[in-house]
């Protein structure tokens, strides 16, 4: 059995978080497992979590994540067999086949793949969300089958209900539309596409109807790439499918509809945000991929250097205040919320959250969502979760005068806050909420911390290669270089960028880490702001006192290579 004093003695927690998860697991009814009660918590990693089980069990773990699979091995097992029994092949050695197992003690599944390859199984353990996601990579639906799909669903709308290039999609009724979008390669075909969107962690699905036909593009580590074209006829079948799956209204092609999917992909469980939007040759479709088990709680997990942590965990352990988040949309704001009230989860606590909409529903907090049809705004939403007594209040985003002033009088009087901003960086959050009419005497006294965040790409680890540069190169790109940086070197720095490889589909990146600017409000700032003073004034002080800009965090980011120049370039100078 794994107790929490292995993960202490392995340094990897200390005894107060230990006793934490201890009253935690209790609250809880007792019965879930402590290590298992850390990972919820954020304390730990599921990483580690495997990796200590195994070693109790006196099992080799494997970081599948990292593992490139030998070609024959693979083709011992079928895809069917590893989504079904959570495990992937990774090499063969002579009548031995090394496999990666989510439950390495089941006998069952052993025996089943010792009869299947008819060689002896040396399980290894893994983790089970890098295990699902490598089998479905790896076995994904190959090139040949969009083509198959294609050609069926050709064939089938070759009869009467075929939409030659030149016909007016208004003239099809409503009961045409739905036996287009019901048709078998109709079907095929969007299920494929969303297999695919998953498959290469994607996390918006782009369906765009062109002057002469369809594509479809993925937003992959925040980047837009064309996964597919298809011939202009398929425009008004696939869109009557995915309306049909979303409960939308077929007939309705002139307004924007919006509607949320469920889905459970390779034993996953997904919500798919769908929105439509009518343009010139017909509905744009969009939808935002939400992993609901997927997404990375934990502070620990979201790049921050350890400045930066150690000065937001202490501003999650107040008892009043508001921090906020700031950045551009799709800056990973909501997950770095999400952290933060993980992390003040103790289960000791009343957290209340109100989202427009609840993207992730998170365990033990009260979460609700906005509806301005009902009425349910965030500034109602916020009153009406004061007289819930709540200790921590989460609000999505800080969007009018009334929501900033209700939630900067309950940061007043005794209430943890959490809430975003859209800024470019922290030293502006004070003046816009000047800008939206937010007394000064508020923001002063209320605010404990502003967090400024952007998304950069990790550096591919299986094509990753270094290359040496001279330190003047990086500060003509206007890089804030340390001092010390390539002074044992003559002047040398020795940088990394990813090659391209099949791994990362060339692109030489894989997966996003934050990059973080992080201000503490001191008394003096406090002053500085009561005063109306300008973001600029705010933000010499800030670095006075020993603010990191986000670019010298991206530049610490490029030194310890996770990113690149370039990344870097596109995603903060821009």
């Amino acid at each position: 059995m794994l107790t929490g004093d292995v993960f202490v003695s392995e340094g990897l927690i200390t005894d107060d978080q230990l006793q934490l998860a201890i009253a935690k697991q209790l609250e809880l009814g007792g019965t879930e497992p402590i290590a298992r009660v850390m990972v919820d918590m954020g304390i730990i990693s599921e990483r580690d979590r495997v990796r200590l089980m195994g070693k109790v069990w006196g099992i080799t773990f494997a970081d599948v994540s990292t593992v490139t699979p030998e070609a024959d091995a693979i083709g011992l097992v079928t895809a069917q067999t590893a989504k079904r029994f959570k495990c992937l092949p990774l090499a063969r050695r002579g009548d031995k086949l090394i496999v990666a197992m989510a439950n390495p003690l089941d006998v069952f599944v052993i025996d089943e793949l010792r009869m299947n390859t008819g060689l002896e199984i040396e399980p290894v353990i893994g983790v089970e969300s890098d295990i699902l996601e490598s089998v479905g990579a790896i076995y994904k639906v190959e090139t040949s089958n969009v083509s198959e799909a294609l050609q069926g669903m050709m064939k089938d709308f070759d009869g009467d209900m075929a939409i030659q290039s030149g016909d007016d999609e208004e003239d099809i009724s409503a009961d045409q539309l739905k036996a287009m979008g019901e048709d078998a390669p109709i079907v095929r075909l969007a299920n494929l596409i969303v297999n695919q969107a998953v498959a290469d962690g994607a996390s918006d699905i782009h369906i765009e109807p062109r002057r002469d036909g369809l594509v479809v593009r993925l937003r992959v580590d925040g980047i837009m790439l064309e996964a597919m074209r298809l011939p202009k006829k398929v425009i008004a079948p696939l869109t009557s499918r995915f309306k049909i799956v979303a409960n939308m209204d077929i007939a309705e092609k002139r307004a924007p509809q919006d509607a949320r999917i469920s889905a459970v992909i390779n034993g996953k469980e997904y919500d798919f945000r769908v929105n439509t939007l009518p343009l010139i040759y017909g509905e744009k479709i969009v939808m935002r991929v939400l992993d609901k088990g997927g997404i990375s709680i934990g502070l620990s997990k979201l790049g921050f250097l350890e400045h930066n942590l150690k000065m937001l965990e202490d501003m999650a352990q107040r008892s009043y205040g508001i921090v906020l988040v700031t950045g551009p949309t799709g800056s990973g704001k909501s997950t770095t919320l999400y952290s933060l009230i993980n992390q003040t989860n103790d289960g000791l606590k009343n957290i209340v959250t109100i989202e427009d909409p609840v993207e992730y529903e998170l365990e033990s907090i009260n979460q609700c969502s906005v509806n301005n049809r009902a009425g349910m705004t965030f500034a109602a939403g916020l009153r009406a979760m004061l007289r819930q007594d709540p200790d921590v209040i989460m609000v999505g985003e800080m969007r009018d005068n009334e929501t900033a002033t209700i939630a900067m009088e309950a940061a007043l009087t005794g209430h943890l806050v959490f809430s975003t901003l859209h800024t470019n960086d922290a030293p502006s959050a004070p003046t816009r909420l000047i800008d939206m009419d937010v007394e000064p005497f508020l923001i002063s006294s209320s605010i404990v911390g502003v967090l400024a965040q952007r998304l950069i790409r990790v550096i591919c680890p299986k094509c990753k290669e270094s290359y040496t540069t001279s330190r003047e190169s990086l500060l003509r790109y206007g890089f804030p270089v340390p001092e010390e940086v390539g002074a044992e070197t003559g002047g040398e720095v020795t940088l990394f960028r990813g090659a391209g490889c099949d791994h990362c589909k060339g692109t030489g990146f894989k997966g996003r880490s934050g990059i973080h600017e992080m201000l503490e409000v001191s008394d003096e700032i406090r002053d500085l702001i009561l005063h109306g003073q300008p973001a600029h004034i705010i933000r010499k002080t800030a670095l006075e006192q020993g603010m990191k800009t986000l670019q010298m965090d991206a530049v610490q980011k490029i030194l310890m290579g996770n990113t690149s120049v370039d990344e870097v370039l596109r995603v903060v100078y821009s």
